[in-house]
């Protein structure tokens, strides 16, 4: 009976190490793309280039590292080969962009990202949401 109180109160002080949420870093320089369009995010708050987004992957530096996740499912009006709304997915990582895209005659080969989100999830811990807008690249036109 004692040695089993022991080890009960053994194992309630040990306690799993909480696991840190998702840090979304500054990507390096991005190229246009060859064909097609490419989004460009800068985080609202502090103005890091954070995100590339093409319409099949979603390009991010997390955790020091860069990690393309691949698009899951995409959902909303497409402007340029992009959806209002993609989730992305890959390496224990769930992704999920929203954003506006707003053409503007002033603007050729590319539009604006008025408004967009990026919510990041590992796992079944805690997601953090990242205000974004940009800009949206493409490779240009023949004419």
């Amino acid at each position: 009976m004692m040695l089993s109180s022991v080890v009960a109160l053994a194992l309630a002080g040990v306690q799993a190490a909480p696991v840190a949420p998702p840090v979304l870093g500054a990507l390096p320089k991005q190229t246009l793309p060859e064909r097609g369009c490419a989004a460009y995010l800068w985080a609202v708050q502090d103005q890091r280039f954070v995100a590339m987004v093409e319409p099949t992957r979603l390009r991010i530096m997390l955790d020091g590292k860069p990690t393309d996740l691949a698009a899951a499912e995409a959902g909303g009006g497409g402007t340029l080969g992009l959806a209002s709304t993609t989730r992305y997915a890959g390496a224990g990582i769930t992704a999920t962009l929203d954003m506006t895209i707003t053409q503007r005659e002033t603007l050729q080969d590319g539009a604006i990202v008025s408004d967009a989100s990026i919510r990041l999830t590992r796992g079944n811990q805690d997601e953090i949401i990242v205000p974004v807008g940009g800009l949206i690249g493409c490779a240009p036109a023949s004419r």
